[in-house]
């Protein structure tokens, strides 16, 4: 895979260390805007990325280049996907994919015209302990109740007080704790139990933008909260709760670091099945795998379970518009 970054942000500086681990992964290029690009060529140089620059098309245009990895504020995410997809490139997209769900359709229908790999970036799927999980569901006997709690109080939130916005606070480019935080309890609501069959968004509004909410989904069977706040914190564990035990989630959905499973019998076990890598590496290198072997039915799998995602998060919009 010869991989170019379109992006200087928090995300990139997390990312390119994991990167450079994965044998596979060539760093072929990294784009930025041009007040970043200075920013961009220390980066080149730190992680050897072939070059840097501010230029989109030179990196479009570039036969050195087969697969982007957009990094962009989130209401770029589908424009940017979008060109890179008609240059004829593979594309992984960091989450929200896009900020709704015909946008996504689109970008799935010229990668399948064009014969592309398009993939999220979400981390939580491909973690040892997600998996752990959804193979040990049964254990908990019949599912009743499963509470999500992404609660991180955000290092903009007081300048957002002030009347700073930063595109995380700003509604208009998808900011908001929904598509921040919550997003992580989406995908693992999704992930583990398929399309909800009802959404309803309860959220705290300043600004226009939500800086908390709940997020409730009912499963027929059993009923989800979900719970992400980016302007207050929390002990920050998740807890799904069966008719013969409980398993929690000792820390946020984005890693899932690690499981308490407590069975009705008295058994309790700490399980930790994650690699002893950064959240992303697991993503990344099923990501390789998938766009080196061009395993079409691979990535279509992990598109179903985006599109489902994509349709609760334009559910939960719609729900707080009639609130708010």
């Amino acid at each position: 895979m010869k991989l170019a970054i379109i992006g200087t942000g928090k995300i990139v500086h997390e990312v390119l260390p994991v990167l450079k681990k994965i044998e596979g992964i060539e760093l072929a290029a990294i784009v930025s805007t041009k007040r970043s690009i200075e920013q961009a060529n220390e980066l080149a140089q730190s992680f050897q990325i072939d070059f840097a620059t501010d230029s989109l098309d030179k990196v479009l245009d570039s036969p050195e280049v087969d697969t982007v990895y957009v990094a962009v504020p989130n209401h770029l995410h589908f424009e940017t996907a979008k060109r890179a997809l008609l240059a004829g490139k593979h594309v992984i997209c960091e989450k929200p994919f896009t900020l709704e769900a015909y946008e996504l359709d689109q970008l799935i229908s010229i990668a399948t015209e064009n014969q592309l790999i398009l993939l999220e970036a979400i981390t939580n799927q491909y973690l040892g302990n997600f998996k752990y999980i959804k193979e040990n569901l049964g254990k908990l006997g019949e599912i009743k109740i499963v509470e999500c709690n992404y609660s991180q109080y955000s290092s903009r939130y007081d300048a957002f007080k002030k009347g700073e916005i930063a595109p995380a606070f700003d509604a208009t480019k998808g900011g908001g704790a929904l598509r921040d935080l919550n997003i992580y309890n989406i995908h693992l609501m999704v992930g583990l139990f398929g399309k909800p069959k009802t959404v309803h968004y309860l959220a705290n509004i300043e600004k226009q933008v939500d800086t908390s909410g709940i997020l409730v989904l009912d499963y027929d069977q059993f009923k989800a909260v979900c719970i992400g706040a980016k302007d207050c914190s929390a002990e920050v564990k998740s807890t799904i709760q069966g008719n013969k035990g409980s398993l929690a989630i000792l820390g946020p959905t984005n890693e899932i670091p690690e499981l308490r499973e407590i069975l009705n019998s008295g058994n309790e076990t700490i399980v930790q099945e994650n690699q002893p890598q950064h959240r992303m590496y697991e993503e990344f290198l099923v990501f390789e795998e998938i766009i080196s072997h061009h395993d079409f039915d691979k990535a279509s799998k992990a598109l179903e379970h985006s599109k489902i995602v994509m349709d609760v998060l334009d559910q939960a919009v719609k729900s707080m518009s009639k609130r708010s």
